[in-house]
């Protein structure tokens, strides 16, 4: 297929931290990553923006990134209040089970707008941004549609997410509605597979190298401790230089690969840990899912949470919650000293790590409490955390294995739970990336638990890995071949009634017929693999004459046992909408297809051969 398109841009919209790269179909082997951010945190190397939004009080947009995290920051407490600011709020759109356009986000001062706008504005934010920068590269003039945009979102999100994404897309003016092909939506942790395809020996750090005793190497030293050193260094210095190139071919680590060879990537962002399972096929490889993605709100987030949670036990939760809504930009100054410190908390660090509490928390502790932050860690009868006179909570090891443990545990349990289906076994490889998979603590965790069983790999700049890919799989999109369905879909049929196998309470007389309502007809089942291209063909006819649209309801179930469309489990997830051309009664052909990242829908009429307007909608429910 000829591609219409000069330049890909991929958008890694993160729950923690976002970016953007881009390639130019002429050069497809360099990857441009993005500008460095203005603002950014000392001593973190920020190829990254934090995903943070602030709007007016007139609801206006003012910035993104650090620059809304730094101005919301040197607001003054009084005015603060009244300016809306948003962070991480990529994991309601993950948690919420009956999401629509109208869905709500709360910012931080407890006012609430659309969901729908806040991602709007990011989306626009990052589509003048990447504009700019492409133009700027670019020799010739671009035009709008000449440009293939790909937006990331986790695998284990449902249809109704993801088409969420596309209408923000639209609303941002990324592309026009009637131009869907031009945005393509990848999933996370398939697009990490993708560039891991392309990596060599050098690019990436084996944790299964090191046997490990008791914790320490077989020498004694601290576990990979020289490795790491090793790829701090290349990832110092790949910072430097914002063009990125990639092989080719195949990588060196995949000529150890055979056809058949199975292994998984584990995607350890902020908000989710989305696990996919891929086996390769020789010698064109291409990819093969082998197994349902999986995972769920197990991200760096809960390491977040967990703190929240220590704070609220320490110091009261009424007065947390009331902090947090009189003194808002200190709150979030509080966190961002969390997470830096966070970042640097590994598993073999004898001494304790401090965080320093904003002057306000102190004050409005003492005001709201009569007693100093001191004391009241002190009466707490918590150990594992210290006040330093300097100001300063001083969290010991043990306060930090406390705070991660949970987090780590849902995900290293996640891991082995999938390993131990039988469509997963023998895996080769455990591809470790994302934001959180730079974490020493779950590096570790990893390794303790499953280096035995199979190789455990992390690609040196691996809270980039997901963007690189995306831009891989805006170049080639058919790299991904065979899907599996994460569930089971279909329509409600009537069919003719079978005294003794249909129940009675579905019985329908209709000129003078009997027929059985609410029959699940099956188009595809949960795991089952669909290849790309392959498709499921329905036909359908008008009720009446005259009639201007068919609207047809989509089931799910997260089984394959369905009879009925009212059996327990299955629920109404979208409809399918066919224009009819003209109020005549005819036959419409409709064809779906279920291989790709989003579910597609398209109709002919029979008669005419010509084709009908198909859209399907999993948001309006």
């Amino acid at each position: 297929m000829a591609c219409p398109f000069s330049v890909v841009v991929a958008i890694d919209f993160g729950t923690t931290s976002s970016g953007y790269a881009f390639s130019f179909m002429q050069d497809s082997e360099a990857i441009h990553m993005m500008k460095r951010w203005e603002g950014g945190d000392p001593g973190v190397a920020n190829q990254k923006s934090p995903t943070c939004l602030l709007l007016t009080p007139d609801l206006r947009f003012h910035s993104f990134g650090f620059a809304a995290r730094d101005f919301y920051h040197d607001l003054d407490p009084e005015e603060a209040q009244h300016w809306l600011y948003f962070d991480k709020f990529k994991m309601k759109i993950h948690s919420t089970s009956d999401l629509t356009m109208e869905t709500e986000l709360e910012a931080v001062n407890g006012r609430k707008v659309r969901a729908i706008e806040v991602f709007a504005h990011a989306l626009r934010f990052f589509r003048e941004h990447a504009l700019k920068e492409v133009k700027d590269q670019s020799s010739s003039v671009l035009e709008g549609e000449e440009i293939r945009w790909v937006i990331t979102v986790p695998a284990v999100w449902r249809q109704p997410a993801k088409q969420f994404m596309r209408e923000a897309a639209y609303l941002a003016g990324l592309v026009p509605p009637d131009c869907p092909e031009q945005l393509l939506i990848a999933l996370e942790p398939e697009a990490a597979s993708i560039y891991c395809r392309k990596l060599r020996l050098h690019q990436v750090i084996d944790l299964s190298l090191q046997p490990i005793t008791n914790g320490l190497d077989l020498d004694g030293t601290r576990p990979f401790d020289s490795s790491f050193r090793q790829a701090r260094e290349q990832l110092r210095r790949s910072r430097h230089s914002r063009t990125f190139l990639v092989e080719s071919g195949t990588g060196e680590l995949w000529s150890e690969l055979q056809t058949g060879d199975r292994y998984v990537v584990a995607d350890c962002g902020g908000g989710t840990v989305d696990l996919t399972v891929h086996q390769i096929e020789q010698p064109q490889g291409t990819l093969k899912e082998l197994y349902k993605a999986s995972g769920g709100p197990y991200g760096a987030v809960g390491v977040d949470l967990a703190f929240e949670a220590m704070l609220c036990q320490i110091f009261g939760e009424d007065f947390i919650q009331s902090f947090k809504a009189k003194r808002p930009a200190a709150w979030v100054d509080l966190m961002i000293a969390f997470e830096a410190r966070k970042r640097t908390a590994s598993p073999g660090r004898a001494n304790a790590l401090n965080i320093s509490l904003p002057f306000s928390f102190i004050d409005f502790y003492k005001r709201h409490r009569g007693q100093s932050v001191e004391a009241a860690l002190r009466r707490s009868n918590m150990n594992i955390v210290k006040w330093s006179s300097q100001g300063m909570l001083r969290l010991t090891q043990e306060a930090m294995n406390e705070l991660f443990q949970p987090t780590i545990s849902n995900i290293v349990r996640h891991i082995e739970e999938l390993m131990g289906k039988p469509e997963v076994r023998c895996v080769r490889f455990l591809f470790l990336v994302g934001g959180f998979a730079e974490s020493p603590m779950l590096q570790k965790a990893v390794q303790k638990a499953l280096g035995r069983t199979c190789r455990i790999i992390i690609p040196h700049d691996v809270g980039l890995t997901i963007l690189k890919g995306a831009v891989l799989f805006g170049l080639d999109p058919t790299v991904v071949r065979v899907r599996r369905c994460p569930v089971t879909y279909g329509v409600g049929v009537l069919n003719r009634f079978v005294e003794g196998r249909h129940p009675r309470d579905k019985l329908l007389i209709k000129d003078g017929r009997e027929w059985c309502t609410d029959i699940f007809d099956r188009f595809v089942s949960i795991d089952q693999s669909v290849a790309l291209g392959e498709v499921v063909r329905r036909s359908y006819t008008p009720a009446r004459v005259g009639q201007r649209k068919i609207i047809i309801n989509i089931y799910c179930s997260a089984t394959d046992d369905v009879t009925y469309i009212s059996d327990p489990g299955v629920r109404k997830c979208g409809t399918i909408t066919l224009d009819l051309p003209e109020p005549l009664v005819r036959e419409i052909r409709a064809t779906m297809q279920f291989g790709d990242t989003e579910i597609k829908v398209t109709a002919i009429d029979v008669m005419s051969n010509r084709s009908v307007r198909a859209s399907i909608d999993f948001l309006s429910n």
